[in-house]
């Protein structure tokens, strides 16, 4: 049997490997299974967009029960590959919102800075360790810096020194990588990882970034897609939608995945 320990671990071999962890965000039961379907899928990490948006909810806006609950739903749906959940800056409480997702088989986690001042942030990295250990599980935090993505109008150097110290922070607090998302070109990725170390940085695929292999070629540990998977489902439904309202068929070759 996998226990929920036995979880982790795995997660965190997986960040640790020479290869890159490609995880493809998903946002209920279903999207979860049809992606730990597929034979290439090693782990399973959640979008928080996406959900906030099932349930008809803003970026950040939905209530944590009802993202616990999904969690769970999500858990229970992959069986044994583990779920690294995103729980957005912690719903004001981040160690007590890693302790309940930890009871809904949660392994691992983001949990965005929002640029808050450095020791606040550090303080919710020591406190989601401290969460984990206090239940048993070597909970793997992907801890978000949101240097790039909440930057402004500030010079590209001050971001990518702003990303580096609170990377170094967040390692030397637990957190077993700093995820930086934002378009990152070959070069700012280099110096990050410079910075931050090989194979503990996190960077998420967007139109315009580089690929999978560009990254992994430059040391990041994972790679993630954030709300584009759903988007992507969602492009496929409405055009769907708009062929058969002109008289068109459903595609072929459709799957029964549901």
């Amino acid at each position: 049997m996998t226990t929920q320990a036995d979880k982790a671990q795995t997660l965190a071999r997986l960040h640790a490997a020479p290869e890159i962890l490609r995880v493809v965000n998903v946002w209920d039961a279903v999207s979860a299974r049809t992606v730990a379907a597929l034979p290439e899928t090693r782990a399973i990490a959640t979008a928080g967009h996406s959900i906030a948006a099932s349930f008809g909810y803003p970026d950040g806006g939905i209530p944590l029960e009802l993202t616990l609950d999904m969690l769970g739903r999500i858990v229970e749906a992959v069986g044994d590959l583990p779920v690294s959940a995103d729980l957005d800056a912690g719903y004001g409480d981040a160690g007590e919102t890693v302790r309940r997702a930890i009871g809904k088989g949660v392994v691992g986690a983001n949990v965005e800075d929002r640029l808050r001042p450095l020791d606040e942030a550090v303080a919710a990295v020591e406190a989601i360790v401290a969460a984990g250990a206090a239940e048993g599980v070597p909970f793997v935090l992907n801890a978000r810096t949101d240097a790039f993505v909440r930057a402004g109008d500030r010079p590209v150097e001050e971001s990518i020194a702003d990303a580096v110290e609170r990377g170094r922070a967040y390692l030397a607090a637990g957190a077993d990588l700093v995820f930086v998302p934002g378009i990152l070109d070959a070069e700012v990725t280099r110096r990050l990882v410079e910075g931050i170390g090989e194979r503990k940085i996190s960077v998420i695929g967007l139109p315009g970034a580089l690929s999978s292999v560009e990254y992994e070629a430059l040391g990041a540990a994972r790679i993630s897609y954030g709300p584009m998977t759903q988007r992507v489902a969602l492009t496929a439904l409405q055009d769907a939608a708009a062929d058969l309202y002109a008289g068109g068929v459903l595609p072929a070759g459709t799957r029964a995945l549901n």
